[in-house]
C-alpha cells in the first residue's frame, strides 16, 4: 500500500447554494455541464457536480473523481422557498475567509459582455477601477466569480465572439492568516506545487498560486506574456494580507459554522486508505478519519485556518465507490 502525492488532484470546490436550478443554469450559461449528481433524500440534501466537458475541455470524459475544476453545488431541500435563507459569499463580515471561483475565458470582453447581455450583476466590471484586466461576476447567490483572460486584454478589445469550450475553471481564492503556516502545509502535506506568485507590496498582501502540476509540469512562462497558467484547472489561490500572521485573536470563517456558504476544497488521490496513513504520519488535524461515521469512502482534513479538505478516491486509479 503506497501514495504517490504528484498523482493527486485538486478535484472539486463546495459551496451551498440557495435554489438548485437557478445556481446550475447560471454555471451551465459559463459553460460548465452537470458531470454528476448524488441525491441523499433521507438526509434531504443534493449535490450537482460540474466542470467543462467539451472536447477541447482538460478533462472531457473523465469520470468526475478524475479531474480538476470540478465545481459541486449542496442544496438543502426547502432553502429554495425560504425567504429568510441567505449564504454568506464569504467576502464581508462576518463570514469572512472564502474568496471566490474563477473562469478563465478566450476573450474576456466579449465574456462579460455576454454574461452582461443575459442580465447577470457584476462585483466589478472590466472597466471598473485600475485592474482593467479582470473582472467579478456575480452568481445567483452572491458569491464572487472571477473572470480572467487567456489572451492578452489590448489583443481581444473589439473580439465580439467567445468560446465556451476554451473556457477553464482556474482556480478557488481562500484568505490565510498565515503565507508561511499555509504554503508549507499545501507543499508538505497536501503535495502541492507553488506555481506562481504575485507580490502587492504596496497594497499590502500577496497572491500564491499552488496545485499538482502533473504532465504539463510547473510554468516559467507564458507564451504570449499574459498569466502563464490561465490555461490550467484546478489551482488554489491563497491570498495573505501583511500582519494578519501577527495578530494572535485574528482568524478566518471557514464556512461551515454560521452564517454557512462555502464549504470545502477536495482532493482526489491514487489510493485512499495509503494517502491517509501519509496524513497522519504527517500529523494531520482530521475534521473527519475514514473510519469515523457512516460515509467510509471519504475522509476531511482541516488546514492552518480551520478550512476542511475532503479526501477521496480517485476511482480511475482504483476502484472503490459506486458514485
Amino acid at each position: 500500500m503506497s501514495t504517490d502525492p504528484s498523482k493527486y488532484k485538486f478535484n472539486h470546490t463546495m459551496l451551498r447554494v440557495k435554489d438548485p436550478k437557478a445556481s446550475v443554469k447560471y454555471y451551465e450559461f459559463l459553460g460548465l455541464k452537470q458531470v454528476n449528481k448524488l441525491s441523499f433524500p433521507d438526509n434531504k440534501f443534493d449535490l450537482y457536480f460540474l466542470a467543462y466537458d467539451s472536447p477541447q475541455a482538460v478533462s472531457a470524459d473523465h469520470h468526475w473523481t478524475d479531474r480538476e475544476g470540478v465545481l459541486e453545488l449542496t442544496h438543502n431541500y426547502g432553502s429554495e422557498n425560504d425567504d429568510n435563507f441567505k449564504i454568506a459569499n464569504g467576502n464581508s463580515e462576518p463570514g469572512k475567509g472564502f474568496g471566490h471561483v474563477c473562469v478563465s475565458v478566450d476573450n474576456i470582453q466579449a465574456a462579460c459582455q455576454r454574461l452582461e447581455d443575459a442580465g447577470y450583476k457584476f462585483q466589478k466590471k472590466l472597466t471598473d477601477g485600475r485592474m482593467r484586466s479582470i473582472a467579478f461576476a456575480l452568481d445567483p447567490d452572491g458569491y464572487w466569480v472571477e473572470i480572467i483572460g487567456q489572451n492578452p486584454v489590448d489583443k481581444t478589445e473589439g473580439v465580439k465572439e467567445t468560446q465556451l469550450e476554451k473556457y477553464r475553471f482556474n482556480h478557488t481564492m481562500l484568505r490565510v492568516k498565515s503565507a508561511d503556516a499555509s504554503i508549507k502545509f499545501y507543499q508538505q502535506t497536501m503535495g502541492m506545487t507553488l506555481m506562481r506568485t504575485m507580490e502587492n507590496k504596496d497594497n499590502g498582501f500577496n497572491l500564491y498560486f499552488l496545485g499538482y502540476p502533473g504532465s504539463k509540469g510547473v510554468p516559467t512562462e507564458s507564451a504570449n506574456g499574459v498569466n502563464p497558467v490561465t490555461d490550467r484547472e484546478g489551482l488554489l489561490e491563497l491570498t495573505w494580507n501583511y500582519g494578519t500572521e501577527k495578530d494572535e485573536s485574528f482568524k478566518y470563517h471557514d464556512g461551515n459554522s454560521e452564517p454557512q456558504g462555502f464549504g470545502h476544497i477536495c482532493v482526489s488521490v491514487d489510493d485512499l486508505d495509503a494517502a491517509c496513513k501519509r496524513f497522519d504520519d504527517e500529523r494531520v488535524n482530521w475534521k473527519k478519519r475514514l473510519t469515523d461515521g457512516r460515509m467510509k469512502n471519504v475522509a476531511f482534513i482541516l488546514d492552518p485556518d480551520g478550512y476542511w479538505i475532503e479526501v477521496i478516491q480517485n476511482e480511475k486509479m482504483k476502484r472503490s465507490s459506486d458514485w
